[in-house]
């Protein structure tokens, strides 16, 4: 990725929403140009898709939660299975599969406490893979919604 690329990638990640012809603009190259390196960057995979951004507590969803999941036995076939369940449950936001004492990063967000709590010994609990799980309610969450490339 040379400096226009990267710079098409930042703007498109502060707003995907801009026209092809503002986009060109505000970077100073021809519309055509643009689109040409737009299309490359979705054909080599670096842009993935565009989407809206919601408010989670306009969703009915204000509480946040980080799960740690660890299940036995450990292997490929149970990760999979429990991961498709996971996806399956609409209280959960993202599934990270992490190396270390714990075995599954879970982002979660739901109505309240209560359904915090429900969705734990109602769904989690009740899965014989899982020998333990603890939970973090979020308090503030900051995400960098602009990512930059990394230079070697």
């Amino acid at each position: 990725m040379d400096d226009i690329d990267s710079a098409i990638v930042r703007e498109l990640q502060r707003d995907a929403r801009q026209t092809n012809r503002e986009l060109a603009h505000k970077l100073g190259i021809a519309p055509s140009t643009c689109l040409e390196r737009v299309r490359a960057l979705r054909a080599r995979g670096v842009i993935t898709g565009y989407r809206a951004t919601v408010d989670l507590g306009a969703l009915n969803r204000p509480v946040q939660a980080l799960l740690t999941i660890r299940i036995r036995p450990m292997n490929r076939e149970v990760i999979e299975r429990f991961k498709a369940f996971l996806v399956s449950l609409p209280e959960v936001l993202n599934i990270y599969v992490v190396a270390g004492g714990d075995d599954f990063l879970v982002h979660v967000a739901v109505p309240d406490l209560d359904r915090l709590h429900t969705l734990l010994m109602d769904s989690v609990f009740k899965r014989r893979e899982v020998v333990d799980c603890r939970s973090s309610v979020i308090y503030q969450h900051v995400a960098n919604d602009v990512i930059a490339p990394l230079t070697v």
